[in-house]
Formats: structure tokens, C-alpha cells, sequence
């Protein structure tokens, strides 16, 4: 069974900076896309990247977020600076993941989520 576990996160003042990490475990085989997610109102892709190193960002956070990936320890971070109140959210670790062996279909893998609140 795979899992996707957050951690970091927490109390920024605006302008500040915060790291939050996600660690995949399980059966895993393989892993397409990592990426962060944020839940408001609707829930608002913030930035992924590829198994290649290809990357995307909403541009509300462009030029102060930065995702990083680590393939063999099948973790992903987001590095977030010049924090803004507007940032403050539950943020959310996803993944296409391939479990078991070369025939499984990727399939899209959540976390918990890891609340990241930013103060004025």
C-alpha cells in the first residue's frame, strides 16, 4: 500500500520562509509527477515536477517557490520564500505513482495535507 506522508510546514510571519517535504512509501515501482497542492476554497495546483526534473508553477508563487525532488529517496520539497498571508493554506502532497511493477497503471496518490499559515 502506498502512502504519501508531509511534514514541515507551520507559522511564517509575511515575508518569511518555510520548507515543506513529502515522503512516498509503499509498493512502489515508479513515479510520474510529484507535486503540491493547496486547499482554499477550491483546491489550487501550486507547483509539480517530473521524474526528468520538469517543472510548474502557478504563477502566484512563481520566482518564490521552489520544488525540488530527490528519485531515489522518492521524496519532493517546496521551498517557500517572501511568504505572503495570501500563501496560508492546507497544502498538499500528490503523486502518479506505479506500484508493484511495470504493468500497473499510475494512479494518483494524496497526502494528509500540512497546514502552512502565514501572519501580517
Amino acid at each position: 500500500q502506498v502512502q504519501l506522508v508531509e511534514s514541515g510546514g507551520g507559522l511564517a510571519q509575511a515575508g518569511g520562509s518555510l520548507r515543506i517535504s513529502c515522503a512516498a512509501s509503499g509498493s512502489i515501482f515508479s513515479i510520474k509527477t510529484m507535486g503540491w497542492y493547496r486547499q482554499g476554497p477550491g483546491r489550487e495546483l501550486v507547483a509539480a515536477i517530473t521524474s526528468g526534473g520538469s517543472t510548474d508553477y502557478a504563477d502566484s508563487v512563481k520566482g518564490r517557490f521552489t520544488i525540488s525532488r530527490d528519485n531515489a529517496k522518492n521524496t519532493v520539497h517546496l521551498q517557500m520564500n517572501s511568504l505572503k498571508p495570501e500563501d496560508t493554506a492546507v497544502y498538499i502532497c500528490n503523486a502518479e505513482i506505479q506500484d508493484y511493477s511495470a504493468t500497473s497503471a499510475y494512479v494518483d496518490y494524496w497526502g494528509q495535507g500540512t497546514q502552512v499559515t502565514v501572519s501580517s
